[in-house]
Order: C-alpha cells, then sequence, then structure tokens
C-alpha cells in the first residue's frame, strides 16, 4: 500500500488521519511520516483497514435490521 492508496481507502471509510491514529494508538506524527520508500507504510494496516471496512457494513446492516 502506498500514501496516495492509504488516504484514498481512508477518505472511502469517513475516517480521517487523526481518526486512524486514535483507533490504532499511533502518533499523527508517525502516520504522517509514512512515505512510499524511505518509510513504508507498516503491512498490517491494509489489512486493519480491510477489517474496519467490514466491521463497519456488519455495523450498518444490524443498524438496518432493528426493530
Amino acid at each position: 500500500m502506498n500514501k496516495k492508496d492509504f488516504d484514498a481507502k481512508l477518505k472511502s471509510l469517513g475516517i480521517s488521519r487523526q481518526d486512524f491514529c486514535d483507533m490504532t494508538g499511533l502518533a499523527y506524527s508517525s502516520v504522517a511520516n509514512w512515505k512510499d520508500e524511505s518509510k513504508p507504510i507498516p503491512i498490517w494496516v491494509d489489512s486493519w483497514l480491510e477489517n474496519y471496512a467490514k466491521a463497519k457494513t456488519l455495523d450498518d446492516v444490524a443498524k438496518a435490521l432493528e426493530p
């Protein structure tokens, strides 16, 4: 995942970098310093975002099914 993909994924999920940092416990400065070559985005971030998207979808479905 590169920085452009990361930012696009955050936008599609409706969360900001600060939201991501708050949820993951990372310092904002660490995330802001991620670069494509010199300081790559950790490999776990992509799967974390995918799992967040799935959880958000399940929450939306559960809310839609509430009486």
